[in-house]
């Protein structure tokens, strides 16, 4: 190790216990999931109830008409990581011709043609099926009473409202209805309730079967073929306001739903410095990740300290490599070279192109004689823009974002889900259900020889990447972030930080940190800023000076405004446990004992 902690202070403690740990985006979604643990639920019924939580307290960056990826261990499996795939395809009707004809040459960043098959819901109750223990009625009791009964408003969905009301209010009726009910923008901390979503789930809940699995699974029928499905075919036929300036009609339709179900699939793993870490396959950036820590993994310890020029710039050019093949490559389509993308061979050839000058160029490499995707390059201004999930409507400009859960109990369950989409700000609200779609299609493209291409059936390149960390043949850490592009990047500097540079894990959460924007952003308008980083003002402006003489495009985006992990884990010699929290926003808390 050649790197320490600068102090030991940090905004907060890393929590330890022997109990229960939990972390989120959002205290009170915390604070259910640890409840869930008190009453002698497992970490899965503890992330489940946390999740259908997040749907009604940041309804601005997930909801049920979203999508999700999730990472977990089981306490009887503990060495064995699992993918809990929420991530839907897109409709059948949703083809590049149909979207050209449309008048479209990229997908829309919100209006339901942008609507991907919603895949949260049923991963959350799959997941409560096969790996919890609480009936459904008692998980989703938590969130059926705060959307019936409120909950304080936070200040950024206040925000968000105001910066799309006119679009709510002039286009999308259904949305200024239900959080606009007086015509006016909710106040931050006001009591708002969804009395509609409190009536969805409360159907949910009470249907009917014979053991605990079959009324769970009879839930997943009411979603995927009843009254839910019904609702959103209906509702998306009648043309509204994109963010392209045109109306549409979407395309999902009753048998979309019916035809999909959440599974599971094996995680994609790299070996670095003693630790496992692992991810979700190529139909997400997850693989991103590993490959910039199989790039780092061949310099010394000196370059990997993100609180260093040095150190930064490594890190910098090292994501836009992993980017670059990301768009190159990835994709839900069966042929992704990942065995040669992770390898060390190929890991070398990437990190010979790193030199002490930041590049402008977008650079994937040449795998097995294919000839790697280059979309259209679309320049945007050097900015902070790419903190997020951009939705952006002609009449205003929001971003969505994303929400994250880590939970791991006394037994040794440890679980990481990043829960996205559906935002508030995505599509108009379908009134009978309370929610509305997402908009994860956005992230492909209309022409054919992406591997991202939209094509009926596949999932769209998903931004979400949780975490899992493992050592010594067993799962020790779920990690994850919300930021959409910035996820993977925020995340790395954590890696690095608490794997190499010895930081607790508060500590390397509340550090300052960075993010590169010199690629394609999978959000529309799918622009990119060459040499672009994005950097906290708390790197110093010695770093940042050091950055910028490198030729990085600097953006600083003030002290404390990038990153928001969380993370939960345990100590198999001690039988601790911990989780940690991000500051930044007031918003994300751990809790445990």
């Amino acid at each position: 190790m050649t790197y320490t902690p600068p102090s030991a202070f940090t905004t907060r403690p890393t929590l330890t216990g022997s109990f229960g740990m939990a972390a989120s985006t959002h205290w009170i979604a915390t604070a259910s999931a640890q409840a869930v643990l008190e009453r002698g639920g497992n970490a899965f019924d503890a992330a489940v109830a946390c999740g259908f939580v997040l749907h009604v307290v940041e309804p601005h960056l997930n909801g049920p008409g979203g999508d999700l990826v999730g990472i977990f261990a089981t306490a009887e499996q503990p060495g064995i990581p699992a993918v809990l795939m929420g991530q839907g395809p897109a409709p059948a009707g949703a083809t590049i011709e149909h979207y050209r004809a449309e008048g479209l040459d990229l997908v829309p960043g919100s209006g339901a043609l942008a609507a991907a098959i919603p895949g949260a819901v049923d991963a959350w109750l799959l997941l409560l099926r096969d790996h919890g223990t609480w009936e459904l009625a008692d998980v989703l009791a938590f969130a059926i009473g705060y959307a019936r009964d409120g909950h304080p408003l936070l200040e950024r969905v206040s925000a968000t409202i105001g910066r799309v009301a006119e679009l709510f209010t002039e286009h999308w009726p259904s949305s200024a209805e239900q959080w606009m009910s007086d015509g006016a923008v909710p106040a931050p901390g006001a009591l708002v309730r969804n009395e509609a979503l409190a009536r969805t789930y409360e159907r949910l809940a009470s249907s009917a079967g014979d053991t605990r699995e079959a009324r769970i699974d009879a839930a997943r029928d009411q979603w995927r073929e009843g009254f839910v499905a019904e609702a959103i075919d209906a509702f998306v036929r009648t043309p509204h306001r994109h963010s392209t300036g045109g109306d549409h009609a979407g395309v999902i339709r009753a048998s979309d739903l019916a035809g999909w179900q959440a599974g599971y699939e094996p995680a994609v793993t790299l070996d670095f410095r003693g630790h496992t870490i692992a991810k979700a396959g190529p139909w997400s950036q997850g693989p991103a990740l590993l490959q910039s820590l199989a790039i780092l993994d061949g310099f010394g310890d000196e370059r990997l300290d993100p609180s260093t020029g040095l150190g930064a710039h490594t890190l910098l050019e090292a994501q836009k490599l992993a980017l670059a093949d990301r768009e190159a490559y990835y994709g839900d389509t069966g042929d992704v070279p990942l065995e040669r993308l992770l390898s060390a061979e190929y890991a070398a050839e990437r990190r010979a192109l790193i030199t002490d000058a930041a590049s402008h160029e977008l650079r994937p490499g040449r795998v097995a004689g294919r000839s790697p995707f280059v979309p259209e390059l679309r320049t945007a201004g050097a900015s902070a823009a790419g903190a997020g999930e951009p939705t952006v409507s002609r009449t205003g400009e929001t971003k969505g974002d994303t929400c994250h859960i880590d939970v791991v109990d006394r037994w040794g369950n440890i679980v990481a889900v990043t829960p996205s989409g559906g935002w508030l700000q995505s599509n108009p609200t379908i009134p009978e259900l309370g929610f509305c779609l997402g908009s994860r299609l956005q992230m492909t493209w209309l022409t054919p020889d992406a591997p991202s291409s939209l094509v009926p059936g596949r999932r769209p390149r998903t931004t979400l990447t949780p975490t899992l960390i493992l050592r010594g043949g067993r799962a020790v850490g779920a990690l994850g972030s919300p930021g959409g592009d910035q996820q993977d990047q925020w995340q790395l500097p954590y890696l690095l930080r608490t794997i190499v540079g010895g930081y607790e894990p508060q500590q390397a959460i509340d550090a300052a940190t960075l993010h590169t924007t010199s690629f394609p952003d999978s959000f529309w308008p799918r622009t990119w800023v060459p040499g672009g980083a994005v950097v906290e003002d708390r790197l110093g402006d010695a770093v940042i000076g050091e950055l910028e003489a490198r030729g990085h495009v600097v953006t600083r985006a003030g002290d404390w405004t990038l990153g928001r992990l969380s993370t939960a884990g345990l100590d198999p010699e001690t039988g601790l446990l911990y989780a940690a929290a991000n500051p930044r926003g007031n918003q994300g808390y751990a809790a445990g004992r």
